[in-house]
């Protein structure tokens, strides 16, 4: 004899169903406010830009944000496309940039690849030291590094400037790269090392490969953070044929005693092209994160 139960008596319960409950005057209120003040934020961050991109198409141009309208022209990118003031500067930052950023991602990844994948008594102190050294300030240790560079004979040098911004740019590198690096599973790696892999062709056939999005960010991240360093390249470079872009930028306020803020507005276009041409060359490369799912199958 077999007991049959009816379910149509029993509750249902749908797990994630969306809540009906009513809103209240105080939820709409808040909701109202905070859009309110995002929006008011979002326009104070516009504004700036919406400068830049006006004046630098407007032939008379101040600090009054206008439309250019008869003023239209492309005189501004005139005065600037020389070789002094824009293609030299562009192309030092460019060597200074490119060349600190590809040094400093190659070192970070092998830093981070022991800390992510082997557990030793120094890992947690050396980590706690890469924490404590990003938020040092670059102020504090330019006395030092100049005198250093003095006694070595690297002041106003390309190689020497290069190899201390790539080492300024290295705790942060090492950091986001052994985060990333510890979200490629690692039992990809033991069935490599089963075969016969080393741990560098493991490095470098497998986990690169995988984190290759979370590379690309380290590498957006540090090139901006070079582009726009100033203080650096103002101190260790003397020569003004060797100056990059963001130090030449500085020129600007105090030419012929006064400022041109249409050319400055032009010369700031320019100066953001290469993280723009960056970041759409290494977008692609950003969307879906990580999905390891089907490589943990079968």
């Amino acid at each position: 004899m077999t007991t049959e139960t009816s379910t149509s008596a029993l509750p249902v319960t749908r797990l994630g169903a969306p809540s009906h409950k009513p809103v209240g005057p105080r939820t709409w209120i808040a909701t109202a406010v905070v859009n309110v003040v995002t929006a008011i934020l979002g326009i104070l961050f516009l504004v700036p830009l919406l400068w830049v991109v006006f004046a630098a198409f407007n032939a008379d141009a101040g600090l009054k944000l206008a439309w250019p309208g008869g003023n239209f022209s492309f005189d501004n990118f005139r005065a600037v496309l020389t070789p002094e003031t824009t293609y030299r500067p562009m192309w030092n930052g460019l060597v200074l940039c490119v060349g600190s950023t590809v040094i400093a991602i190659f070192v970070a990844t092998l830093a981070a690849y022991p800390l992510s994948r082997f557990e030793t008594r120094y890992k947690r102190p050396f980590l706690l030291t890469i924490l404590f050294s990003t938020g040092l300030p670059i102020t504090a240790i330019m006395v030092p590094v100049y005198g250093l560079f003095v006694q070595l004979n690297l002041v106003d040098t390309i190689g020497g400037t290069v190899a201390f911004m790539a080492t300024t740019a290295l705790p942060m590198s090492i950091f986001l790269c052994k985060n990333f690096m510890d979200g490629v599973p690692l039992t990809l790696e033991e069935a490599a090392w089963t075969d016969g892999a080393s741990s560098m062709q493991t490095l470098r056939h497998i986990v690169l490969p995988l984190m290759w999005p979370g590379l690309s960010v380290v590498t957006i991240f540090t090139f901006i953070g070079m582009w726009g360093n100033f203080f650096i390249p103002f101190v260790l470079l003397l020569s003004p044929d060797r100056l990059p872009a963001s130090v030449s930028i500085f020129t600007f306020f105090g030419q012929y005693g006064s400022v041109q803020w249409g050319q400055l507005a032009a010369y700031s276009v320019l100066y953001t092209l290469p993280v723009v041409v960056l970041y759409v060359l290494l977008s692609r490369r950003l969307g879906g994160a990580f999905n390891f799912g089907g490589a943990l199958k079968g």
